[in-house]
């Protein structure tokens, strides 16, 4: 199947479709900051200065109680959204599975942000940024953020999620939501560049991908293992024992990582690439208290 046919632009619509602006303060939520006048929802009343647009006064509270009130309104804000793709040769076990899986989720991340009006970019990051889309508004966007993500190819020695945590936070014009798509193998620790998300007043969101093998092998015997990344090799023999370990040590990862997500309040998604990509978004909802 094609990374992007006509049946996942089909799914992208529908999820659209489902989230509109119901991520409010949550996950693509719409922002609003309060303004005087111009805006879109009333707000409050404040009283009137001289020098105050008259076309805000309230003339049925001033007609009835002699009040000379202004209305304040809440002004819509659109939304910057930056989606942290990790493109890192981890992504790319299971024949690209996992790849193809971050991207289809990247891709129905943005579609939902543009169709809602909202302001996307795209990091791509291993070692190092590899690619940006700029910051992009409006649905009709969408073939071009699909194209962006089809040229992608993993890449890189190492994952470092600082070294994109940093070039976002020096290049973003304004915060946002920053949602992270990795498996999280980040050799330096992926807890200083969410950090920097977080002093830098970005909003973290992490989806953490991984297949089944992963965290589950089934490998016995005498073995030669490879590091997709740093190519490092090392001759072992795995008994029911060594696999026993790695199950703990792999479960205890993923401990660390809820623990940390915990203490700072931060949302975080995880599922195996088996699960279809529009469950893992529909699940997303649900845990946003959106969907029923």
């Amino acid at each position: 199947m094609a990374l992007f046919d006509s049946e996942f632009l089909r799914r992208l619509e529908y999820l659209s479709l489902v989230s509109r602006r119901v991520f409010r303060g949550k996950l693509l939520a719409q922002r609003r900051t309060k303004q005087l006048g111009g805006g879109i929802e009333f707000a409050d009343h404040r009283e009137y200065t001289p020098g105050d647009d008259l076309r805000y006064l309230d003339w049925n509270i001033y007609a009835r109680y002699g009040d000379v009130l202004l209305k304040r309104f809440q002004e819509e804000e659109d939304l910057h959204v930056y989606i942290l793709l990790d493109v890192s040769q981890s992504m790319s076990i299971a024949s690209q599975e996992k790849f193809d899986y971050a991207r289809r989720i990247a891709a129905a991340l943005a579609y939902i942000a543009l169709a809602d009006m909202d302001r996307v970019s795209i990091y791509a990051y291993a070692d190092e940024v590899k690619d940006i889309l700029p910051i992009t508004r409006g649905k009709d966007r969408i073939l071009s953020v699909l194209r962006f993500l089809e040229r992608l190819e993993p890449s890189g020695e190492s994952t470092r999620l600082k070294h994109v945590a940093s070039a976002l936070v020096q290049r973003a014009q304004r915060t946002g939501l920053a949602i992270v798509i990795s498996d999280l193998y980040d050799q330096q620790g992926f807890r200083d560049g969410v950090d920097l998300l977080r002093y830098r007043r970005f909003e973290p969101h992490l989806i953490q991908l991984h297949t089944v093998e992963e965290a589950n092998p089934t490998w016995l015997g005498d073995l030669e293992l490879r590091d997709i990344e740093t190519g490092d090799t090392r001759k072992v023999t795995i008994s029911e024992r060594k696999l026993k370990q790695y199950r703990e040590v792999f479960a205890e990862f993923l401990h660390s990582i809820d623990a940390y997500c915990r203490t700072y309040s931060l949302s975080c998604t995880r599922s195996t690439i088996d699960l279809p990509f529009d469950e893992l978004i529909l699940r997303m909802m649900r845990a946003a208290g959106v969907t029923a």
